[in-house]
């Protein structure tokens, strides 16, 4: 399978104004000043860019229509991966969209060659079907068969990086790929659904990976601790139970224990995001096969 010109970088002497624009999904949610300096950066790439905001439920939706940026309403918070999926389809449903289409949250900061230097990359690795951009950490997205996603030092400087799984701060979905193996699952409202989709992408001969040099940053966190340590700890095992089985998933589990009991014992022993009703509900959760948003208060900012 060839890779198609869609959405490339202008060759020497092509006028920009004959290069398709990239598509954009931006998922947004309560953010309107982070989103506007999102927009701009884009719009700053070297590229030409069309841009999709998903809007998830804010309480007053962001007035930044254009004749470059299109507004949807969710119409309440969806969660990021479903919220995306509403880019998602309308990219897919538009064949003169292109072959790639960029997701990313309100806060991403690309610099001004991150969409273009992707593309070149991406150009000479036909079997990508999923890529992200470099957030300048030296670390590598992969997956465990016991702990789902967690990260590893980099193996690259420069150029392509094979990895697990794409992380969500800027990532790119070929639509090949996208028709053949779908879109993110639901189920996990965010986070672990960019493994998910990684997995189902590489039991059907897609490849994953890192673009290094291709620089964005993501300098903030929107939601609040319990939901994240909720999210994380529920869809990890429901991440393990789906591509690993229920073996991995029970060892998991027992892991996730000795974790809550360690961590309720000794402070130091707690991760960044540590909560402990967020835990419990998330095992309670998991057991009980409750999947899709979170309990209401845990997003509630305290």
């Amino acid at each position: 399978m060839q890779p198609l010109p869609s959405g490339r970088p202008p060759s020497a002497g092509q006028p920009p104004s004959a290069v398709q624009p990239v598509s954009v999904v931006i998922v947004h949610r309560d953010q309107p000043a982070r989103l506007v300096d999102t927009i701009d950066a884009f719009r700053a790439q070297d590229v030409p860019v069309a841009i999709t905001i998903v809007d998830n439920g804010s309480a007053v939706p962001p007035p930044v229509e254009a004749a470059d940026v299109a507004v949807v309403l969710a119409g309440g918070n969806l969660g990021f991966g479903p919220a995306a999926n509403i880019g998602f389809r309308a990219f897919l449903a538009d064949e003169d969209a292109g072959e790639w289409v960029v997701l990313a949250p309100h806060d991403a900061l690309p610099e001004p060659t991150c969409l273009s230097h992707m593309l070149s990359v991406l150009a000479q690795q036909p079997r990508a079907g999923l890529a992200c951009a470099d957030v300048g950490d030296g670390a590598t997205p992969v997956l465990d068969p016991y702990f789902g996603g967690i990260l590893a030092p980099a193996s690259v400087d420069e150029g392509w990086e094979p990895a697990g799984h794409p992380h969500g701060t800027l990532m790119f979905a070929r639509r090949a790929c996208l028709d053949e193996v779908g879109i993110f699952d639901e189920r996990y409202f965010a986070y672990c659904e960019e493994a998910d989709l990684a997995l189902r992408a590489r039991s059907a001969g897609w490849e994953s990976g890192l673009v290094r040099g291709a620089m964005v940053t993501n300098p903030h966190i929107s939601s609040t601790s319990a939901a994240i340590d909720y999210l994380q700890l529920r869809n990890t095992l429901l991440l393990v139970r789906e591509h690993s089985g229920r073996y991995h998933a029970f060892i998991r589990l027992c892991i996730a224990l000795w974790h809550l009991a360690s961590g309720a014992v000794v402070p130091a022993r707690r991760g960044p995001y540590w909560h402990l009703e967020g835990r419990l509900r998330a095992l309670h959760d998991f057991l009980h096969g409750r999947f899709g948003p979170p309990p209401a208060h845990l997003l509630v900012k305290r």
